[in-house]
């Protein structure tokens, strides 16, 4: 079972608790859901990264996002830290157009892709330039600003059903395999 696994490399209760820095945070850090593997606690973990992924900026300001919500909501830290990678360099375009798309949707613009930047422009001077750049990020922010929460949004309720789905699913083959060799036995 993956748990088994995970089990080896999170830290013990004992660790968590005489580690002098994590003392410094007193009981915030120590409840026992943030270093659990169960059901819940994983598939919140997941939807707290899958939400903090899509917040821009680096990924230290994503795995912060991804801590105060798995603080808050009680949740799986390491997971939450863990799963903010799916944003990387290869899939922010398409999670950011995606979110761009959502947004159009959100705001009931009906339009083809992004607006064209002006590259009629090249060779022109910076003042000319500025403008229409600052017009192109005019026609972009209002859907993406309205789509990344909600696409955000959408992939940590998706992310956190998807997870709580699996787990069960595999305790039920679980339990089943386990009541055939128990029936094979006797």
């Amino acid at each position: 079972m993956p748990r088994k696994l995970f089990r080896k490399f999170l830290p013990s209760h004992d660790s968590i608790r005489s580690n002098r820095h994590i003392a410094r945070l007193g009981p915030w850090l120590q409840h026992h859901n943030l270093w659990h593997l169960h059901r819940r606690s994983v598939a919140g973990g997941v939807a707290a990264g899958l939400f903090a992924g899509l917040i821009p900026g680096s990924n230290p300001v994503q795995f912060t996002a991804a801590a105060l919500l798995a603080i808050a909501g009680r949740v799986n830290l390491p997971i939450a830290m863990l799963v903010t990678l799916y944003s990387n360099p290869f899939t922010i375009v398409p999670l950011y157009f995606t979110a761009f798309k959502l947004g159009q949707l959100a705001l009931l613009q009906s339009g083809g892709g992004l607006p064209p930047l002006a590259f009629g422009l090249e060779g022109k001077g910076f003042s000319e330039w500025i403008p229409a750049a600052l017009e192109w990020l005019a026609g972009v922010g209002k859907p993406l600003v309205i789509g990344l929460p909600l696409l955000a949004l959408l992939l940590a309720v998706t992310g956190y059903f998807a997870v709580d789905w699996a787990w069960r699913l595999h305790v039920r083959c679980a339990w089943r395999r386990r009541r055939k060799r128990r029936a094979a036995a006797a």
